[in-house]
């Protein structure tokens, strides 16, 4: 089965880059490439699996403004702890199959990304190298392949699945599209996460999937199939094989410096090499700014902007009241790590205060400027003056790996003192300085994963998967801009899976609408 028309078009010589193609790791400039290059020879294979990651980078951590951003602050802040005060609404009049761009944008680009990915898979056949390196070349191809279906399916539900990759010759085929089986997506995902743990290697080049990376993706997709025991399987492998762990510190988590044990994988930036998401060193980001308030814009004048409070900001998401009950805030270590403080010091040395806590009186009543903040895209390099961050991000983490291998656990024994789950679920609070549970329930752990994944890609997909998502974000999550104005805005039950993009359907002509829209 074939793409839609749309996306054939704009993927015909997608990987024939003629300029400012950087291999994204090794920074070696290649110019004038061809698509029999990247298609038939070893270099060019290494080329096109660069030239994927550049992709999915963009997808899931993108430059600048825009739709690819919105469509990425949607899974962070629309949830059960979140609270949003302008444009990107999660579950406002926006969200519609017409114009909830953020739905446009992860269909589009991840139908792209599958259809070089599958070009890449389909041609690595027939090219003549060394067969372990080929594999390894192929197994990323793959493991991204079975990352974006995933999501997909997690996002939509209803989903088209393809593993023909378009050519010039097939591009205007014509095609009946037909919603997917999802056995059969998941079968697929399977085999390429399968193939992924085979032929990857557990330590790897920064910046690239390896075999904890792959049995993290894999765990993930078997308890959406709620095959509990291979989710356990592949948690505990990484566990045991002890390549990736806690850091100690954990300040040190989302630190300056990202390559540590506890990352599985993250997206790299680098200024020297970027300026846009074309680029190999990407487009500067605006997370650290979203969730951030701009506390320099107080009325009393007693805050400048600093490198210590974020710099410049934009105040558009922030963590809501329920998340923040949720801590222990004079013994939970992630309460000071993960968030800015709430109180501020006066910086401007013009104020006879300075140095001095700030007035309770000097808070404005404006979440724009005063807010909790989450501090975990936080980076000390960013200009103060800018939005525009080049920081990396940690994509996937060893703690996410320890509460969902408690959860595979519990499900898998049915017992609430299963002595892996509280050893996993009890490392993750230890390390945040808090006493260990004494029995594993539904409601602990999902409180125990707030306080340590909050607005990292997962709350959503979480809440889904166990059925929760309509009721937690319509019970806790808050939209408004001051203290006077705040309120529920509830979830519409057909909202747990995003609108089919109307621009898709009707180029598709056969492809049915999500149920609700």
């Amino acid at each position: 089965m074939k793409h839609n028309q749309y996306l054939k078009i704009v993927l015909i010589g997608l990987l024939a880059i003629t300029s400012s193609c950087e291999s994204f790791l090794e920074e070696e400039v290649i110019d004038e490439i061809s698509v029999d290059y990247i298609y038939s020879t070893p270099g060019g294979l290494e080329v096109g699996v660069n030239a994927l990651y550049n992709l999915q980078r963009r997808n899931n951590y993108p430059e600048y403004e825009g739709d690819p951003l919105r469509a990425n602050v949607f899974f962070l802040a629309g949830t059960d702890l979140g609270l949003t005060r302008t444009w990107h609404r999660p579950y406002g009049a926006g969200h519609t199959a017409a114009s909830f761009a953020g739905a446009r944008i992860k269909w589009e680009l991840s139908y792209q990304i599958i259809d070089r990915a599958n070009a890449l898979i389909i041609s690595a056949r027939g090219i003549d190298m060394d067969e372990k390196e080929k594999n390894e070349l192929v197994a990323q191809a793959r493991l991204i392949r079975g990352e974006l279906y995933l999501d997909l399916i997690r996002m939509f539900d209803n989903i088209l699945l393809d593993t023909t990759a378009t050519t010039p010759e097939n591009a205007f085929d014509p095609i009946t599209y037909t919603v997917a089986d999802p056995k059969a997506v998941y079968a697929l995902i399977n085999s390429d996460l399968d193939f992924a743990i085979e032929n990857l290697e557990w330590v790897v080049p920064y910046g690239r999937y390896g075999q904890g990376a792959a049995r993290h993706i894999r765990g993930k997709a078997a308890m959406w199939q709620e095959d509990w025991a291979e989710a356990a399987r592949q948690f505990d492998a990484i566990v045991e094989d002890g390549t990736h762990y806690l850091l100690s510190d954990i300040r040190q988590v989302f630190g300056q410096n990202l390559n540590h044990a506890e990352a599985l994988f993250n997206y790299v930036k680098d200024l020297d090499l970027g300026g846009n998401d074309n680029l190999a060193g990407g487009g500067g980001t605006w997370f650290s700014s979203v969730f951030n308030n701009r506390a320099y814009e107080l009325s009393s004048g007693e805050v400048l902007r600093s490198v210590e409070y974020g710099g410049q900001a934009l105040g558009w998401s922030f963590p809501n009241d329920y998340l923040q009950s949720l801590y222990d805030p004079e013994n939970d270590k992630r309460y000071t790590t993960y968030y800015y403080p709430l109180i501020k010091y006066v910086n401007n040395p013009d104020k006879p205060n300075f140095g001095e806590p700030l007035p309770e009186s000097s808070y404005d009543d404006n979440f724009r400027r005063h807010h909790w903040s989450l501090k975990k895209f936080h980076d000390e390099e960013k200009p103060i003056d800018t939005n525009d961050s080049f920081k990396d991000l940690i994509y996937y983490r060893f703690a996410e790996t320890l509460l969902l291998g408690a959860e595979a656990h519990w499900h898998l024994s049915g017992n609430d003192a299963d002595p892996k789950a509280l050893e996993y679920i009890n490392m993750v609070r230890e390390r945040a300085g808090v006493p260990p549970f004494t029995t594993f329930t539904l409601d602990t752990y999902l409180e125990e994963s707030a306080r340590e994944l909050a607005f990292e890609k997962n709350r959503w997909f979480l809440l889904k998967r166990l059925g929760l998502l309509v009721e937690r974000q319509s019970e806790h999550y808050r939209y408004g801009s001051n203290s006077t104005n705040v309120m529920p805005e509830p979830m519409a039950p057909h909202m747990v899976r995003l609108p089919i993009p109307q621009t898709q359907i009707d180029l598709m002509g056969t492809f049915p609408q999500n149920p609700g829209y």
